[in-house]
């Protein structure tokens, strides 16, 4: 699968890494440890049993990945051309981190994998051989065969990159929570996220993206090795496959323990350069009026035949075989990459609308995908019209030879080669590098979403992928990791139901808090009045790290405290808590309202760090560096600052939070819209059954349950 390698993830900024979520990390390593050591201990067993499951799930299932498919389709273009779509990935002021070429760029390097190598070549002649209808080896099979490509690798999959992705980067932007998917389960299981449902639904992410990750590896191994036969003579077979294993996995070892991420993202940044490369020398030098004639022609196939292709089950004709090797596989592939590139994506997007982000992941990386397929495919077609039988033959039944087979027919094939190994060698080396990282985030208590976790960890999963990867080669080879993957993205799948769900409830209860801070607007203006010199002041201040503290504790902190004694006074359950900002090394104060039955208010002041603007005046011992101390409900930061404010004009900007608080729980009770039956976890310390408290209660309803833990920004 497609994977983002022109980067690994950002590294953390953190000093100390996070740690290991231990329910998620041991059980998830069991089951991986314990389906590696079977296959390799009793290979034929595993086969049969894994033959058996996957013809049960493709005979019986097949609709239902048809189905999901599309849905998720449908799913995130109503969200991109929805009012929603103008929802910023940040608070409403955020600016995108990267420029608009930059993030083309990285999405563009997403696209871009070894598998995309194997496939660009080996489906074009295996659709073109055997289609799912009709008759093989016509030109109305070779014209379908690129469509069908196309298809497996396009707008379907980067649809469910999508919606992960624009899950995770809401969830962690907009309501500052961790990176993780039970953070963006929590509209969906609530305060349950925190415990066995959480950590079940873990675990299965991590074995769905495990099973991803060994299938790239597995195809990355079998297609290296091949090249490595033609270019140098070196045998083809287990053993160097299990050599290359072994590469990758101490290539990712060293990167962990090195500290050589920077270069290795240099390197993989070097692969987009050489697939182009390969990619221009094809057009060049081969058949160049037919291969854009055929691009054209392609894209307009791909663009007239795609909704009907969407949900074609093949009901009457039932292809069971091709199924189940093609569409089935590609969806449930797709389903386990999908946490893993969208964890990526997610990391580039901030400050991106849901629209821009929609738009540019299911356009961006698919335009160079067709445009790779495109002149691969045909290049190999052409190759096949022309009588090279043989050349057919190998790319249907030994798929991996494919690509290093139509590079031989090229002028200065042992240089090309030379380049297609290479960059297939960094594509393979790169994967297995930011896959061992991904997998132990998602093992580890992720609170920042600029965390990664330790080393340790990223090294049991580089071994623990590599034992998966050469147990099921050992079973059968590719065949048999496209077969596990099927199995294992069966109950995956439901994964992308739990999203959507959580996602359209998390928009609908935005725009009803919107409502409510725009129906008590009125009684806003003018409330806070200041005189213009302290309006000056306090836009010419960029507080330090001293004075930020200085203003939380002497000014937030007791005024917070005033609103909360009042409310209780008059029967409400309020508190007010310091949290401690491990990265920051600062506090934050939250004050909580509860209400039962509904979401609970959530007011909380919370410092931002910036780069201190090229305008600000500094003296020689300032920091480079100054914080807003930005307001937090529960939909993410309301975007201002109110470092400066007296304690009387917080109160009041309190009492008006509240005002719309109460407000949204008048308009989720009178419009029938998605609500959340319990308070979001948002914006407290995360801790399950591994953790203690971490915050410090200031004060407390003293007939009320201590306030339930909730997420860390």
């Amino acid at each position: 699968m497609t994977e983002a390698n022109s980067s690994s993830p950002a590294r953390t900024r953190r000093n100390s890494a996070p740690p290991p979520r231990w329910p998620v990390l041991i059980g998830s390593a069991i089951a991986i440890l314990a389906i590696a050591i079977w296959a390799i201990v009793a290979p034929a067993n595993a086969g049969d049993v894994i033959g058996v499951m996957v013809v049960w799930i493709s005979s019986n299932f097949g609709w239902y990945f048809v189905l999901t498919a599309t849905i998720v389709v449908v799913f995130v273009l109503i969200v991109a051309f929805s009012a929603a779509g103008r929802i910023k990935l940040g608070p409403d002021h955020a600016k995108p981190q990267f420029s608009m070429f930059t993030w083309a760029s990285m999405l563009f390097a997403a696209g871009i994998g070894i598998d995309l190598m194997f496939f660009s070549v080996s489906e074009p002649a295996a659709q073109y051989m055997n289609p799912p209808t009709g008759e093989g080896e016509t030109i109305a099979a070779a014209r379908q065969a690129i469509v069908w490509t196309f298809f497996h690798y396009g707008p379907v999959g980067w649809a469910m990159y999508a919606l992960m992705g624009a899950a995770f980067a809401y969830f962690a932007y907009r309501r500052n929570q961790p990176l993780s998917i039970r953070s963006i389960l929590a509209p969906v299981l609530g305060k349950r996220s925190a415990g066995w449902l959480g950590h079940s639904v873990d675990i299965f992410t991590v074995l769905g993206t495990v099973f991803g990750i060994a299938t790239t590896l597995g195809i990355g191994v079998v297609q290296l090795s091949y090249g490595m036969h033609v270019l140098f003579g070196t045998p083809d077979g287990v053993s160097m496959q299990i050599a290359l294993i072994v590469l990758a996995v101490a290539m990712a070892t060293i990167s962990t323990v090195s500290g050589v991420e920077k270069g290795i993202r240099r390197l993989s940044e070097a692969n987009v350069i050489l697939a182009i490369a390969l990619l221009l020398w094809i057009t060049v030098t081969g058949q160049t009026r037919r291969i854009m004639d055929g691009l054209v022609m392609n894209v307009g196939d791909f663009v007239a035949s795609f909704p009907s292709m969407l949900m074609d089950t093949f009901a009457w004709s039932r292809p069971d075989d091709w199924m189940q090797a093609w569409t089935l596989f590609f969806w449930a592939w797709w389903v386990a990459w999908a946490p893993f590139v969208g964890l990526f994506l997610a990391r580039i997007s901030r400050g991106r609308t849901l629209r821009q982000f929609i738009v540019g992941v299911l356009v961006i990386p698919f335009a160079f995908i067709a445009i790779f397929i495109s002149v691969f495919g045909n290049s190999a077609l052409e190759l096949i019209l022309g009588g090279d039988t043989a050349f057919a033959e190998a790319a249907v039944n030994t798929p991996e030879r494919a690509f290093f087979d139509l590079l031989q027919q090229y002028p200065a094939a042992p240089v090309v080669l030379g380049v297609a190994l290479l960059t297939g060698l960094l594509f393979y080396v790169t994967s297995a590098d930011s896959g061992a990282l991904v997998l132990a985030n998602l093992t580890s208590k992720m609170e920042d979403p600029r965390q990664d976790a330790g080393k340790l960890q990223r090294i049991f999963w580089s071994l623990a992928t590599g034992l998966l990867t050469l147990g099921m080669l050992l079973v059968g080879g590719v065949p048999t990791l496209q077969a596990a993957t099927l199995i294992i993205g069966l109950p995956v799948s439901l994964l992308l139901y739990l999203v959507m769900i959580s996602l359209y409830r998390a928009l609908g209860s935005e725009k009803q808090h919107r409502a409510g801070y725009i129906a008590t607007l009125p009684g806003r203006i003018g409330a806070t009045q200041t005189s213009w010199r302290q309006r000056l002041k306090r836009s010419t201040t960029f507080p330090q790290r001293t004075q930020t503290i200085a203003y939380l504790d002497r000014v937030a902190t007791p005024a917070l405290q005033e609103v909360a004694d009042e409310l209780r006074a008059s029967g409400a359950q309020a508190s007010v808590d310091r949290i401690e900002i491990d990265e920051l090394e600062m506090p934050s104060i939250i004050l909580t309202v509860h209400f039962d039955g509904a979401e609970d208010f959530t007011y909380q002041v919370y410092p931002v760090c910036h780069d201190l603007p090229t305008f600000a005046y500094r003296s020689v011992s300032e920091s480079a560096e100054y914080y807003r101390l930005e307001i937090f409900s529960a939909t993410g930061s309301r975007g201002y600052d109110v470092y400066g404010y007296t304690g009387e004009q917080l109160i009041t900007d309190v009492l008006s939070a509240y005002e719309s608080h109460l407000e949204y729980l008048r308009i989720t009770v009178d419009v029938p819209e998605p609500v959340f039956t319990e308070a979001l976890p948002v914006i407290t310390d995360w801790q399950d059954d591994f953790q203690g408290p971490t915050t410090d209660s200031i004060a407390e309803a003293p007939a009320a349950d201590a306030p339930s833990e909730k997420d860390t920004p």
